[in-house]
């Protein structure tokens, strides 16, 4: 490594490069934001207090950086299918955009909290359904998707066959995948295989989030969204993608594949993930009780605490472990990164 070089370790080849931009002076970088049906968890925040640094770091060292974090408004579904939104406004009797702008300001009041850096473009998933139906058009366009019954899928047989590369971030083998792509369960019977993912999916008649599209009224997969908009504010080919350890598969996995199939390119030169947020050395679970939110931490409102924390002493310990390691919350930690930031104070 030459003085003056910049090495970032790259999650799609398994090793430490040299950071060489597309362009000489400037970045361009990508980071999955929050699906925004609830208030932010503590293991998303030590994401983006993690790309805050990096972002910040990219412009001490002179570049000029354009930062895009999304914000997820549709398509991310739980596991029996319901979209993440629209359960939120049910559960609180809410239009699903209040829903939306409710957990969105409170996601940046949070974000501000813990003294971040905004992005420089922050897009919604609502505000780029013409992107993703084209993307979805290029796809079908170019024989790696099909349509069933007014849904898309993304045929990653195809794929695979094609380029070889689907699960090359992941390390994953396509004949082991179960379905674990988050589309609707009562859909399952419609896939040509278990590992092909929604793109677009048809919407039942009681569906709150809908649009009209070529194949049916529905709305669009949860992978799409970070393609199009990624696409849209970055180019067909940028610097960096980042995100959490936990969305290398399938979302950024499923991004690769949808990118590559809409336009024959690889999407980001390089990628990024931080790993977990632990606590008391175990993962964070709200049905065991393992858990704390930021509010709790900065008053004390937990059993798992002895006392409340200012959010920078929280922010100081998080940035004590490198971000790709995993960092274990726990009241002995705090208390000592505490004393530490007060002697740097």
């Amino acid at each position: 490594m030459k003085s003056g070089e910049l090495l970032m370790y790259n999650s799609l080849s398994r090793q430490k490069e040299v950071f060489k931009p597309i362009q000489e002076g400037y970045v361009g970088m990508y980071v999955c934001g929050p699906t925004v049906y609830n208030d932010v968890h503590l293991g998303n925040c030590r994401t983006f207090i993690s790309f805050d640094i990096i972002y910040r770091y990219l412009t001490y060292l002179g570049y000029q950086v354009r930062y895009v974090r999304n914000i997820t408004d549709v398509g991310h579904l739980l596991d029996d299918g319901e979209d993440r939104m629209s359960k939120g406004a049910r559960l609180d009797n809410l239009e699903p955009m209040e829903v939306a702008q409710k957990y969105t300001n409170g996601f940046h009041d949070i974000m501000r909290t813990f003294n971040t850096l905004s992005p420089g473009i922050e897009p919604r998933a609502t505000g780029h359904i013409p992107e993703q139906i084209e993307m979805v058009t290029e796809i079908l366009k170019n024989g790696l998707a099909y349509e069933k019954n007014g849904s898309v899928y993304f045929d990653t047989v195809k794929y695979a066959e094609k380029t070889g590369e689907y699960g090359k971030l992941s390390g994953r083998v396509i004949d082991e995948l179960l379905s674990e792509t988050r589309d609707n369960l009562k859909n399952q019977d419609e896939k040509n295989h278990p590992s092909d993912f929604a793109i677009w999916m048809k919407a039942s008649d009681e569906h709150i989030m809908k649009w009209n599209s070529p194949w049916s009224v529905g709305f669009p997969g949860w992978h799409l969204e970070c393609s199009a908009m990624s696409t849209k504010y970055l180019g067909k080919k940028f610097d960096i993608h980042g995100g959490g350890h936990d969305l290398k598969f399938p979302h950024h996995e499923n991004e690769i594949a949808q990118n590559v199939g809409a336009c024959n390119c690889q999407p980001a030169n390089y990628w990024l993930h931080t790993n977990m947020l632990l606590m008391n050395g175990k993962k964070m679970s709200k049905s065991d009780g393992n858990t704390i939110s930021p509010q709790e931490l900065f008053t004390g409102a937990s059993e798992h605490v002895s006392k409340g924390y200012h959010p920078m002493v929280v922010r100081f310990f998080m940035l004590q472990s490198h971000y790709r390691s995993t960092n274990d919350l726990t009241d002995e930690g705090l208390q000592a990164a505490e004393k530490g930031f007060k002697r740097i104070m």
